[in-house]
């Protein structure tokens, strides 16, 4: 009795310990103290206007694990979105930058995404606050899979890159729209050197991506300073137009 009584209170004393050992994704963040600007951004993540990133997974097609050939180009566009977020149960609105995605697989048209984004000031944390999202076929436009805004059923800004201040083991919600949009981050890599053909850089970060909507899936992004994205899963950065 004695033995199993011990036994029960270390197994409950071991459990403790690995729930306090693990670290949640942070899905609160001080919106309120932010004046948030559409330009700026943080050292992996700019968002002044004219900055254009183009991507294609042709090593991966060359080593025969590619059955497609993707192309992926992001432009952080001189457009504007204003979003409205609830702030202290007041509505407060919010300029964004629009960050264009164009997909392609093939040759053909497979998804074009406009992403808003905001720099928190003074911190410099750059916050989602949505996305419009264009899924095509054949040409034509077939769905809206994946968009969400902040302020609109339930949704609300996340967190796409903190400050400069890059901090290993980091965990956070990148898009919060319950079952609709839940990616979120960790922080597994920093101090990398990367030579891809836009170039060689340094101190680069690394970013696992996962989301609870669906459990087990994973990818890979690679930060680094002064030109954000290199590296999104097999879709490497082959140019940087400035």
């Amino acid at each position: 009795m004695f033995c199993n009584n011990l036994c029960i209170v270390v197994l409950g004393l071991s459990l403790s310990m690995v729930a306090a050992e693990e670290v949640e994704f942070t899905e609160e963040f001080p919106v309120e103290e932010c004046h948030f600007v559409p330009y700026g951004g943080s050292d992996y993540f700019n968002l002044n206007p004219g900055r254009k990133t183009y991507f294609n997974n042709s090593q991966c097609v060359a080593q025969g694990e590619c059955d497609e050939r993707e192309e992926l180009k992001i432009t952080i566009t001189r457009q504007l979105k204003k979003i409205v977020i609830d702030v202290d149960r007041e509505r407060r609105p919010v300029w964004t930058r629009v960050v264009e995605e164009v997909e392609k697989a093939d040759g053909d048209l497979t998804e074009i995404s406009r992403n808003f984004f905001a720099t928190c000031l003074p911190s410099r944390d750059v916050y989602y606050f949505g996305e419009e999202v264009d899924i095509y076929e054949d040409g034509e436009v077939v769905s809206h899979d994946g968009a969400w805004l902040a302020g609109r059923f339930g949704a609300r800004p996340g967190m796409i890159m903190p400050d400069s201040a890059f901090l290993l083991g980091q965990r956070y919600f990148q898009e919060i729209a319950p079952g609709v949009a839940e990616d979120r981050a960790e922080h597994v890599g920093t101090d990398l050197e990367i030579n891809l053909g836009a170039g060689n850089f340094d101190d680069c970060i690394e970013i696992t991506e996962t989301t609870p909507l669906e459990p087990g899936a994973e990818s890979t992004k690679f930060y680094c300073p002064g030109v954000g994205l290199v590296i999104d899963g097999d879709l490497e950065a082959i140019a940087v137009f400035r």
